[in-house]
């Protein structure tokens, strides 16, 4: 193809190279990095991380990531990113609880960025994480990503702003994909296991009050990101889970066998009120079961860890 007619072909050729920018390039975000330094292609893309923290820029340069500085809160800082990345992977949360204000529903990090990645040249695609939360409580049942969203707390609504944000995007050129995730584990994430919570015995549900919990292997999420970001249809929502099909205390059980720990005391939803944290509870809450045939079959991912049980083994 003539240069004049690949988008990639009439830039300076320090930029012909693919990059991707990680914006909120925490765990899941580092654990893409390093596929993309070792798996197939490795090196053919350059991966940049927005940081409003000087002192990460270290640490994320030993991974062979480019740090650009800017912060989502600032929107003037984000005008740097126009133009700068043929790829975007959105992994950065909404504002926490104390957003407060006429405007605790939005989430105005994803407006600012969508905003800053208008100003010039759009990038080919961008992937966005956002949760299973949105869709609420579904009282057990097996949920499609064709399910009307539902957000029963605060902290979902604001995904759901954000998941507006990315598919209005969408509409100016960027295939932009969104991805509906659970809960994220792995024996070598920071918390990244029930093993802490088992150790401090904290309780679960009676089978009869218990939800089902659905996870993802954060390595198996990390591959997801960048299946998406090639192989991900435009305005399309994805929910990235496993094949387990546990309810919470169910899980706990099998992860206390698996450490040699005690099981988890159940108790009745009543007394679960009186003992356990609000954030605890709201977890506590909400059950579904996720449906997952769009990842498996139009993002093509094959997962390396289809249940907690391979997963937790490490």
């Amino acid at each position: 193809m003539p240069s004049n007619q690949n988008p990639l072909g009439a830039l300076p050729a320090r930029f012909r190279r693919e990059r991707l920018l990680i914006v909120g390039c925490g765990d899941v975000g580092q654990r893409v990095a390093r596929q993309l330094h070792t798996g197939p292609g490795a090196g053919r893309m350059q991966v940049l991380a927005l940081t409003s923290s000087p002192e990460r820029t270290a640490a994320l340069r030993a991974q062979g990531i480019r740090p650009l500085r800017g912060n989502l809160d600032d929107p003037a800082t984000l005008r740097r990113l126009s133009g700068i990345a043929t790829r975007v992977l959105h992994l950065a949360p909404p504002p926490g609880e104390g957003a407060g204000g006429r405007g605790w529903w939005r989430d105005p990090r994803t407006v600012a960025l969508a905003r800053a990645l208008r100003l010039r040249s759009l990038p080919t695609s961008l992937v966005y994480a956002s949760t299973t939360g949105v869709y609420g409580d579904c009282g057990g049942a097996l949920v499609p990503e064709t399910r009307a969203v539902a957000p029963g707390t605060p902290r979902a609504q604001r995904r759901v702003n954000a998941e507006r944000a990315v598919r209005h995007l969408g509409r100016s050129g960027v295939r932009a994909s969104v991805l509906r995730i659970p809960g994220i584990y792995a024996p070598d994430r920071e918390g990244g296991t029930p093993e802490a919570r088992l150790r401090r015995g904290t309780p679960v549900l009676v089978p009869e009050d218990d939800v089902f919990t659905n996870h993802i292997h954060a390595d198996d999420l990390a591959r997801a990101c960048l299946a998406a970001l090639w192989r991900g249809r435009p305005q399309r929502i994805y929910n990235v889970s496993d094949q387990t099909e546990l309810k919470m205390g169910d899980y706990f059980d099998l992860a206390a066998d698996l450490y040699g720990l005690p099981r988890p005391a159940r108790v009745a939803r009543s007394a679960a009120q009186e003992q356990l944290s609000v954030m605890l509870l709201s977890f506590m809450s909400e059950s579904r079961r996720l449906y997952n045939r769009r990842m498996r079959q139009e993002l093509g991912l094959v997962l390396r860890y289809p249940t907690v049980a391979e997963g937790l083994r490490g």
